[in-house]
């Protein structure tokens, strides 16, 4: 399970993300209906920046592996951020 900790001034919560809804997300994320439309929703705005991009077609089959990789390594923190205004975000396994 991924544990992300958001503190700041005024609230202090943790976002528990179960292994299982992260293999959902990347399904859904990888799948081609998904991708298309995110290539027709950003395409107005981009346009209007005057950028040239799309967005590569990811493949599930790759994300897998690494997913699989990361639950061997229970507790390590991959993100431990402090900004200037006291905000602190840590991302766990």
């Amino acid at each position: 399970m991924i544990h992300v900790k958001v503190k700041t001034k005024e609230v202090r919560f943790t976002i528990p993300i179960p292994y299982a809804l992260l293999n959902v997300a990347i399904s859904m994320a990888c799948s081609k209906f998904f991708q298309k439309h995110a290539d027709k929703w950003t395409k107005e705005h981009f346009k209007r920046k005057e950028l040239a991009f799309t967005f590569p077609l990811i493949d599930k089959r790759l994300l897998k592996p690494i997913v699989k990789e990361l639950k061997k390594h229970k507790g390590m923190v991959l993100v431990d951020v402090k900004a200037a205004d006291g905000t602190e975000v840590r991302v766990r396994l």
